[in-house]
Formats: C-alpha cells, structure tokens, sequence
C-alpha cells in the first residue's frame, strides 16, 4: 500500500511539473508575441520617423524643416505633422522652397492628406499603392514630370486631387471613372495629350484640364462644366467649345451634295415668278391671322387693365383663398389700430398695409409669412398668426411689447403689431435672401453655387449669438426661444443671419403647433414645454445640417428627412471619416481640424440628457475658438498652415 501511495503521489508530482512547465510554456509565447508586436509598432513609428528625416535630408534646401528631427513626430511639434495613434496620417508642407524628389513618401502607408503645393519638387511622381487611404492629394505649382503612375487607381477614397502646374504629360487615365468618392479633379497646365476618358462621376464638382494638349470630343458626361474648364487644348473640341468637325480638310465631291449656309445669302426663285398672284387660300389665311392678332392684343390690354385695378383696389378675400398675389385684408367690423415701436425710419397705417400687394413666402409651425410691398416702395414681412393661445388683447399687446423690446443685430426686428379678434398680424424687417436653410439644401445639383466654410462658420456664429441674447436678456426668468430651425435663421441683405419666430411660442396653442420632429429634444416628446436647453439641443441639430448638408427629419415618418443625431453617430462610430461632411465642403483646404472640433461640440448639444448640454454663450465662444483668426483657406497671409486653437482636440479624431 505505501509503494502505491508513493507511486500515485509521484505520478500527481509529474502532472503538476508538467502543468506548470506547460503554463509556463504558454506564458512565454504570450510574452514573446506581445514583444513581437510591440516591436512591429516601434518599427512602423520608426520607420514613419525615418521618412520625414530622409524626405527632409533630400529636399529642405531653404531650412524651413527645423523642427523635424528633435524627438518624436507624434508627440513633438513636427512643422506639417499631424498623427493618430502614432502613425503620420496628415503632411501638409505647403511653400517651403522645397526642391528634390518626393519618392521616400511612398512609405508612409496612413497618410489622409499630403499637401506639397508651390514647391519645386521634380522627378516623376512617387508610387502611391501604399497610399489607399489617402482622401486629399495637392501636389500643385511643383516641377513633376512623366506620367501618372499606374498605382492611381488604388486611390479608391480620394476626393480632392489636384496636379496642375506641374510638367505631367502621358494621357489621362480612364481609372479616374472607378473613383466614386470624387469631388475635385485638377489637372490644368500640363503636358496631357490624347483624350479625355469618359469620366461620369455624379460627385464631381470641380474639374479642370485647360492649358494642355489634348485632343478629341468632350464627353458628354463633363459638358456640364464651363469653358474654361477646357481652355488652351487646340485640338479639343465639342461642347462647352466650338463645335467639332468630323473631316475639316476634306473637299466635297461632285457626287456628295454641297453643304448649305444656315443663313444663305440668296433665295431659290419660285417656278412662278415673283408677279404671280396669291391664292384664296392665302388670303383667308392672312385675314384670319391678322384678327387672331387683334384679338389677342385686344386680351392683353383687359388683363393689363384688370390687374392694374386689382392692385389698387384689395380683395375683399382671404389670403388663403387666392392665388399668386395675397391681400392682407381683415375684415372691417374687426379691425384694430396697427402699433408701431419706436424705431422706424418709414411709418406707415394699417390702411397702407391693407393696400399692399402681397405675396406669400411660406407656411410656417406658428402661421403663414408673406412679403408685402407697400405704395411707398417698403418692403416688409407679415405674419398671419394661426391657433393663438392668448385671446385677451391687454394680455396680447403685453407681449408683443415684450417681443419688440428685443433688439439685437441678429433678431428679426418686429415692427409692429395690430390686434383683432380673429386676427393677429405681426409686422417685421423683410429678410431678401432667404434662410439658412434653403442656402444648404436648395437646388442641390448641377449649377448650384454651394455655401463656403467661411460662411457657414459666420451664420452659425451669428445665429448662436442672437439666441445667447435672448437666453440672457432676462436674467432669471430664462426666456427660451422655442422653435429654433434652420429655417427660423434668416439672411439679411447684407448676409448676416437673424433669427425669427423668437417670442412665438408663449402665444401659440401647444397641442396644434408641435414642433418638427428633427428639432425636437428628447424630453419634448410628451410635453411641449420649452426650455433654454431645449433650445441648444435644436440649435445643435442646425449645426449638424451645416457640417453635414443633410436636412433632418420633419415630421414623425422622417419620409423628408433623417435623425441627424443617430445618423452621425453610426458614421462616427466606425471611424472619424469624411464621409460624415458635406460633399460641397471637401473642395476647400486646411478645414478638417475645424470641421471635426465643430462636430464634436455639436454632439454634445445634442446629448439625450439635458443636463450634459452647453449653455449658448459657451456655444458662441466654441465657434469663435474653432475659427479664431483664420483666412477663409485656413492659410494665413504668409502661406504656412495656421492653426485653431481646438485643433489639438481635433488632431485625435480625424
């Protein structure tokens, strides 16, 4: 028994040795990978680092790249260098008086954005197969020679390309169809010959291959871009150009019939003779003609007349109930004195407004807008109030003194006001160039001019200063607007955004003005109580339209429209991409960082918890940091990147 027992312990001794020399065993090849790893990652920084130090020994003639040597690039100030989990993934070394070649760049396998425009980089241009997650390529006003490298079309997510001014030659390669994402294509002042391919992209928006050497039709796919998108190629033609000819040297053949002059100088003499009389039938033809004419003129001159009476005299009918022209009429046993505030350069009666002609502008959550001009010229903005709460006019009249004692340069000045028993007018500054919403998503297409950066940035900033006026005005009593939507920010004639609507919602009935469901806060679901957070989360959601061009959902079916929050957020949570902005916006240069650093704070106004959401003077002061003093281009006067003051916030996330 005992040398069983032995023998069993000594048996469990051998499975414990081997259980620990095999969990040791597996402990060492854990370590061993996590060593390999580790030393993979060192070698990827390393070799990052090891790029920009050779590319600066090759083509920093003019010393401009001081800083690069000196510690890491991803964690020292490297001049042009932006990482992301320490790997380079933006090199913007815009004139620098570099000069050599750029090939050792190929390395650099993460790269988002390479910008080495207005140096004197020559030599062909470098491989760009390790270059597939590139989205904006500037290599403009360079010395490149040769071809383009077959390796372009592994470029598949690039968007802005620009190669002009340089030496490039060969043809245009027909990879450039297979770039789906494309928004810029440059390639003006080379040496292109043959060709252009067929390139039918629906995301183009900036094309150009003037002052080359290429030949043959347009396509029909690019004859929606200008002729100077073609200019300085004399064997190119076709629309936007002249017109081309299939065989110009070619000499017509006795057998070939003669072309004929679109407007010939002769006339081919009838067989008759030019003495011959007309037939009867020409006759009744000319007669009937001739009182067709007098007719129609005898038409023309009634309608004249007729409307002219029409505008003199105002329909006794209701708005609604006519057609393009309105009459502000309100019926006479209801009618009140029009109240004015002090203020107003041109005073004008009710009778005035009454005469007006009038024509509607839109249909809104609190009533229908119309533009009235007055005798004297005037032009202003009437709101026909629908559904009002208040029907006590001392109560009403409170109100509107409330509201009009609001004056702010991005308010919506009211005018005046009159009170009757079934009608409430309100009489405001007319805004000329529409709202912020039809400027972002109106007559999107062909033709349209999109609104810059540099402008959405003034609009936005405009607007959260008008809404922190009223937050603030009140003090305690923390006035909320109520209805804030991209179409409540209008333009004045001068371009700065005014917000409207500010005051309305006290007055109107709850239950029959809800509010669009793409603007709405989360707590406003059940209720229609506003609040100065709720507020922000709706001014977050016209940020969101701003960056993203999208139009949030308006009603509950969101058939018009989609959850801009969710949207971002299903973008966001895969990868910090472009994908999330507006195509219109990726042709400008050097506004990534501000871009992201204004998404991000927009997702926090649009945080599901109240509580968690800015207030809007620190809204104002986030968009005022985000643009600091830049130039539009993000450049500032002595050519070198300029920085935003959030841009180390957005340097992570891009």
């Amino acid at each position: 028994m005992k040398v069983l027992k032995v023998l069993n312990f000594t048996t469990d001794l051998m499975r414990h040795e081997d259980m620990t020399q095999n969990r040791l065993a597996i402990q060492t090849l854990c370590l061993s990978l996590l060593l390999i790893l580790l030393s993979c990652c060192h070698s990827l920084i390393n070799n990052d680092t090891q790029t920009l130090i050779d590319f600066k020994d090759t083509v920093d003639v003019g010393k401009q790249l001081g800083s690069w040597g000196v510690g890491d690039p991803c964690k020292h100030f490297w001049k042009g260098v932006t990482c992301r989990r320490s790997r380079v993934i933006h090199l913007t070394l815009a004139n620098l008086e570099l000069h050599g070649s750029a090939h050792v760049l190929s390395s650099l396998d993460q790269l988002r954005i390479l910008d080495l425009t207005g140096n004197s980089l020559n030599d062909s241009l470098p491989d760009v197969s390790n270059w597939q997650n590139l989205k904006f390529l500037y290599l403009s006003q360079n010395q490149f020679s040769g071809g383009l490298p077959n390796s372009t079309s592994s470029l598949g997510r690039l968007l802005n390309l620009d190669l002009s001014n340089n030496n490039l030659s060969g043809e245009i390669p027909a990879s450039f169809q297979h770039f789906g994402h494309l928004l810029s294509l440059r390639l003006e002042n080379n040496m292109f010959s043959g060709s252009i391919p067929p390139i039918n992209l629906t995301t183009l928006q900036d094309f150009n291959v003037s002052g080359n050497q290429l030949s043959g039709n347009i396509p029909s796919s690019l004859e929606r871009f200008g002729s100077s998108s073609f200019e300085g190629n004399s064997h190119l033609c076709g629309r936007p150009l002249s017109p081309c000819i299939s065989s110009p040297t070619s000499v017509p053949s006795a057998s070939s019939p003669s072309p004929i002059s679109s407007t010939p100088k002769s006339v081919p003499i009838s067989n008759k003779g030019s003495g011959s009389r007309l037939s009867k039938g020409a006759i009744v033809a000319i007669v009937l003609g001739d009182a067709a004419a007098i007719i129609i003129m005898t038409l023309l001159f009634l309608l004249y007349y007729w409307k002219r009476n029409t505008v003199r005299k105002p329909s006794t009918r209701r708005p609604e109930e006519q057609g393009g022209q309105y009459s502000l009429q309100v019926p006479e046993a209801e009618r009140s004195r029009l109240v004015l505030f002090d203020g107003i350069d041109h005073p004008f009666e009710l009778e005035d407004l009454l005469r007006a002609s009038a024509e509607m502008l839109g249909k809104g959550s609190f009533g229908t807008a119309y533009k009235a001009v007055l005798e004297s010229g005037l032009s202003v903005a009437v709101k026909r109030l629908k559904d009002v709460s208040i029907s006590g006019r001392k109560e009403f009249e409170q109100h509107m003194e409330l509201i009009g004692n609001l004056t702010h340069p991005n308010l919506v000045w009211l005018q005046a006001y009159c009170y009757a028993k079934e009608e409430k007018l309100l009489v405001y500054d007319y805004m000329p160039n529409g709202s912020l919403y039809s400027l972002l998503h109106g007559n999107r297409g062909p033709g349209r001019t999109p609104v810059d950066w540099t402008t959405r940035v003034k609009l936005a900033l405009g607007a959260a200063r008008g809404l922190t006026y009223i937050h603030d005005t009140f003090g305690s009593h923390k006035m909320a607007h109520g209805n804030i939507k991209s179409s409540n920010v209008l333009v004045d004639k001068d371009g700065n955004p005014r917000i409207s609507d500010f005051g309305l919602a006290l007055l109107m009935n709850t239950k029959s003005t809800p509010l669009r469901a793409g603007y709405r806060a989360p707590e406003q679901n059940d209720s229609r109580k506003i609040s100065q957070r709720a507020d922000v989360y709706s001014f977050g959601i016209v940020l969101l339209e701003i960056l993203t061009g999208k139009a949030p959902a308006q009603s509950q079916a969101q058939d018009d429209g989609i959850d801009l929050p969710q949207w971002v957020q299903s973008v966001v949570r895969e990868e910090w991409t472009a994908e999330v902005f507006d195509f219109e916006l990726m042709r400008y240069k050097n506004i990534e960082e501000e871009m992201v650093a204004m998404l991000q704070f927009a997702m926090v106004c649009v945080s599901h918890s109240p509580e968690q959401r800015p207030k809007m003077s620190q809204v104002v002061k986030m968009i005022e940091d985000i643009r600091g003093d830049q130039t539009p281009s993000g450049i500032d006067s002595t050519g070198s990147q300029s920085r935003s003051p959030l841009s180390e916030v957005a340097r992570s996330s891009l």
